[in-house]
């Protein structure tokens, strides 16, 4: 079965595992001990951190492992914020970040602390400009992701960082999703990533902060990394992390270059193949494995599970998940389509001929769940002056697909509203309008839920 989602775990790295084997007999005790187990378990931890440093692009000091990405965000955070309490209780986040990194600062601000979100371009992209005129006096922390999670945008961490360098601002970067294809340039602050993301074991995450940042570690004291991940670590995990690390960098240049080519095939076959979609993310600056697109008058957890009767293993952020019934906080950022929508991230290895049965299969995929969800055809229709569709209570791309049966029952210069309470039809509904070259007049408040206005314009 094909495996396309290597942005939420990339498979275990052959390098990784052999570590993880090797390491199981050698480094099972605690290297905090001097008799010989506790000193050989050593050897291999500083061995994996100094590896691991060289990979970042930091002094071995100043690297910790964490139980998790997750948990070197949070530490991360937390530790510059008190750090710099006595400078302002100020944070500046993009409104794309890692979820992790929204949700420290949501507790920040519920603590008192206030809280810039810095928009984004419509590829996800954030203005360095507009992320540095955010930055102040008070500013504690800064945040920016190297690369997005959902669509693989890359962001400008090099011009950020020294713009946080000039104003005394210490730079965050969750790096995860770059790290396997290379260091992180500029002069930031702390960094953040995550084993499974580059096919190490999961569990293990790494914290990096440079000296001189200013860092007070939260929570009861432990002597272990730093007070910084404080606890028993899982050693053979770390041991397999840094050496996966190591291994997916060496082959980064080629396979980076492959896959590259890969994904420009989906981005430009897509189009051609299926109609009413849309690929998201910045064409230029983006990770080479990762590519995201949307399709009109698709319900994005039925198409996932039509890709995965095919074999395709692909994930979402689409409204129509069901773990959420709002749009994914990226998609919404960027005001982009959220119904139908599919993240591919190829891992190290994917054969062409997974890519060209993928673009095969799709079309159909979404062919069936159009018809299932009895998407709009081209029956000839009654002219009307003004209509109004009841979506209310239905959830999309429902109210997306009443809309475009009936837009041919007005005529050019009628109108069409569409009532729901759907938070998803608020990015839709517009965005049906851009790709099919209507007007979208705006929305006001109804009885129940949202009216959204569209004119005929074609």
């Amino acid at each position: 079965m094909p495996y396309f989602d290597a942005a939420s775990a990339a498979p275990l790295h052959p390098t990784a595992r052999q570590a993880l084997l090797a390491s199981l007999d050698e480094g099972w005790a605690d290297p905090a001990r001097l008799y010989r187990e506790g000193r050989r378990a050593r050897l291999l931890l500083d061995a994996a951190r100094e590896s691991a440093a060289e990979s970042v692009g930091c002094r071995p000091d100043e690297l910790v492992f964490t139980p998790s990405g997750t948990q070197a965000v949070h530490s991360g955070m937390a530790g510059a914020l008190a750090g710099r309490r006595r400078v302002g209780r100020h944070l500046v986040v993009s409104e794309v970040e890692h979820s992790s990194v929204l949700h420290t600062a949501e507790s920040f601000e519920a603590e008192g602390g206030e809280v810039d979100r810095v928009g984004v371009e419509s590829t996800g992209r954030v203005p360095a400009q507009a992320f540095a005129a955010a930055l102040r006096a008070d500013t504690a922390l800064a945040c920016l992701q190297s690369a997005n999670h959902e669509v693989g945008t890359a962001q400008p961490v090099e011009e950020v960082a020294e713009a946080c360098r000039a104003a005394t601002v210490p730079l965050l970067v969750d790096a995860a999703q770059s790290l396997p294809w290379g260091p992180v340039p500029g002069p930031w602050s702390l960094l953040t990533g995550s084993a499974h993301k580059w096919g190490g074991p999961p569990g293990v995450g790494l914290l990096a902060v440079r000296k001189g940042t200013r860092f007070a570690p939260r929570g009861p004291a432990d002597e272990r990394e730093s007070g910084r991940a404080p606890g028993f670590g899982n050693l053979p995990a770390v041991v397999a992390a840094a050496a996966s690390l190591r291994a997916v960098r060496a082959e980064a240049e080629a396979e980076g270059v492959r896959l590259r080519e890969l994904v420009d095939r989906i981005r430009l076959r897509l189009p051609e193949l299926v109609d009413d979609m849309e690929v998201v993310g910045d064409p230029v600056h983006r990770l080479p494995h990762l590519v995201t697109f949307s399709c009109l008058y698709v319900d994005g957890e039925a198409l996932l599970h039509e890709l995965d009767r095919a074999g395709f293993a692909v994930s979402s952020g689409s409204s129509c998940t069901s773990s959420t019934l709002t749009p994914s906080h990226v998609l919404r950022a960027m005001g982009v389509l959220s119904e139908g929508n599919v993240r591919v991230s190829l891992p190290h290895g994917t054969p062409a001929t997974d890519v060209d049965h993928f673009l095969t299969v799709l079309p159909e995929a979404v062919r069936a769940v159009r018809a299932r969800l009895g998407a709009p055809g081209a029956e000839p229709p009654a002219v009307e002056e003004a209509l109004v569709v009841d979506a209310l209570g239905r959830r999309c791309p429902i109210p997306v697909i009443e809309l475009a049966k009936v837009i041919d029952r007005v005529p050019v210069g009628g109108t069409v509203t569409v009532l729901s309470d759907d938070e998803a039809a608020r990015l839709d509904i517009p965005a049906w309008c851009r790709m099919r070259e209507q007007e979208y007049v705006g929305e006001e408040p109804a009885v129940r839920g949202t009216a959204y206005q569209v004119r005929r314009r074609v």
